[in-house]
């Protein structure tokens, strides 16, 4: 797991360096979370059915365990997507601040 994170961290790297500003980085860090989102999402919802299939299609009590279990994780990655999606509408919605609008980035005067 360590190598895959430092492969990606290294991946990033030249794309951070490439940001003029703090604006573009956002951007750039905007633009991968969404579309790495339906993947993610796809995913645990693919585990899910995987699962579902290793259950069915098992004899095994141990084969079905295992399919117990993978469709329990999918389902508890789904909830947790979705929650955090719902959390951070209800926070927007609480406090009056547009979905998918920009936050204007605080600036040094005279640092431009």
């Amino acid at each position: 797991m360590k190598k895959y994170i430092a492969s990606a961290t290294l991946y990033a790297l030249p794309f951070m360096a490439a940001a003029q500003n703090v604006d573009s980085l956002i951007t750039k860090v905007q633009g991968w979370v969404n579309s790495l989102t339906p993947l993610i999402v796809a995913l645990a919802l693919l585990a899910f059915f995987w699962g579902l299939a290793k259950f069915i299609f098992s004899g095994a009590a141990e084969d079905q365990t295992q399919g117990k279990n993978i469709m329990i994780w999918g389902i508890i990655a789904l909830f947790v997507m979705v929650s955090v999606w719902g959390i951070v509408r209800a926070i927007g919605d609480t406090l009056d601040i547009e979905q998918g609008g920009g936050i204007e980035v605080p600036i040094v005067p005279g640092n431009n």
